[in-house]
């Protein structure tokens, strides 16, 4: 699909909504699942599509405490909807980078920063073998999903760390997420679609490296 058609493919498939964590920020959010990821054909179920309750315990987080990326520049690993990255916008942040490897993804990162009037810019690719670019803060919601990603994901979080860059995680309890890694910062009850998680209520922790 070429980008007019991924932003159209958003559109007609979303409805902008308040998250319900953070009303301040509207994301360009999908009813249910299985349909979407259908539709979409791609091997990535849509990501996008929705407030996932890692990401949302971040976002909180950092509105709530906006001197953790205020005037710094950040990077969101695997952004999806990009909440995070617009949260960190909001919050101060000097520059935001949303990453993502689906196109979908970022197609919506840049409706929902619109929407949200914010700047956020979004970027294509596998990024996991860069230094984040530089970034002082390295956000990560909701990656630690399975064995395959956090083997993956765990040493471009580890040398963003060891250079000095703040990283931060939001994990809702996922099984993969190595606890003795990281140092736990705060904890949300996080309303969640019952569909995606068969439940209304899931505990998200934000973590530090």
């Amino acid at each position: 699909m070429s980008a007019p058609t991924l932003t159209d493919f958003v559109l007609a498939n979303t409805t902008l909504a308040p998250v319900p964590l953070v009303p301040e920020v509207l994301l360009h959010s999908a009813a249910e699942a299985m349909g979407l990821w259908e539709l979409t054909r791609h091997d990535q179920p849509p990501f996008w599509a929705f407030p996932w309750a890692g990401g949302q315990a971040l976002a909180r987080h950092l509105l709530d405490n906006p001197g953790l990326v205020r005037d710094r520049k950040v990077f969101d690993l695997a952004s999806g909807s990009g909440l995070v990255a617009i949260a960190a916008a909001l919050a101060g942040a000097d520059v935001v980078t949303a990453n993502d490897i689906d196109p979908l993804a970022l197609a919506a990162v840049q409706l929902n920063a619109a929407a949200n009037g914010v700047t956020v810019s979004a970027l294509d690719g596998d990024q996991l073998d860069s230094d984040a670019h530089g970034a002082d803060v390295v956000l990560a919601g909701d990656v630690f999903y399975d064995a395959e990603i956090t083997a993956l994901v765990l040493p471009f979080l580890s040398r963003a760390a060891a250079r000095g860059a703040v990283v931060l995680l939001g994990d809702p309890d996922r099984a993969h997420l190595p606890r003795d890694r990281f140092t736990a910062c705060a904890r949300y009850e996080v309303p969640v679609p019952l569909t995606l998680e068969s439940t209304e209520t899931r505990s998200a922790t934000v973590w530090r490296a």
